[in-house]
């Protein structure tokens, strides 16, 4: 017999931890969104995790701005970002308030609303590409800058919230570099996901054109 993912929605003190330790215990989670043509259910597989002010692969490395304020605010809400101008990115803010970090979904499975994500990702060659990188996970989700704010443990009637899901073993979870990041940043092996899972995103290197978050 297959036991069903929990439904409990993570509370607010599971975001209120350091990054290093969100990030990972986060897969296997399961993410909802709510629209108003249905619900949207993904199973997060790959993330990673930035540091803030400590961290030069982060928006919030040089402090805050307009722009990333909302990882400085409390834990547990999403902070949403808009990228080479085409781009949305789905990021949730943990650790205390004040210390901006977050932690990057870059991956997923939809396994509730996939009729209604395939429209807006009809380049996806089959449903395990749906939500195969943080930008079409966004699409996927249709998240765009006015749910940068938003708070995922609002409850059941909230636009985006976290449930506990079926996390993975510790022997399931891979990490290594992220994704794209240069400079101080490129070795931190703060990038995790569950091996073996087919809508895990390709790994690639920093290039000039790449924006780390």
């Amino acid at each position: 017999m297959i036991e069903r993912p929990d439904r409990t929605p993570l509370p607010r003190d599971f975001f209120d931890r350091p990054v290093l330790e969100v990030a990972p215990d986060l897969l296997g989670r399961t993410l909802v969104r709510r629209t108003d043509d249905g619900p949207i259910e993904l199973r997060i597989t790959e993330v990673e995790a930035y540091a803030g002010e400590l961290d030069p692969g982060s928006h919030a490395f040089r402090g805050r701005t307009a722009r990333n304020a909302v990882m400085f605010g409390p834990p547990g809400h999403a902070y949403v970002y808009f990228t080479y101008g085409m781009w949305h990115c789905l990021n949730l803010v943990c650790g205390p308030e004040g210390r901006a970090s977050g932690v990057l979904l870059r991956a997923g499975e939809v396994q509730v609303g996939a009729d209604l994500v395939r429209p807006r990702r009809i380049s996806a060659r089959n449903d395990k590409e749906l939500a195969k990188g943080p930008a079409r996970l966004a699409t996927a989700l249709a998240v765009d800058r006015t749910h940068d704010g938003t708070d995922v443990c609002a409850g059941p009637d909230g636009l985006l919230s976290v449930l506990t899901g079926a996390p993975p073993t510790p022997e399931q979870v891979r990490n290594g570099p992220r994704t794209g990041v240069g400079g101080d940043g490129a070795n931190h092996p703060w990038r995790y996901w569950i091996d073996g899972d087919p809508t895990v995103s390709p790994y690639r290197a920093h290039t000039p054109r790449r924006r780390a978050t």
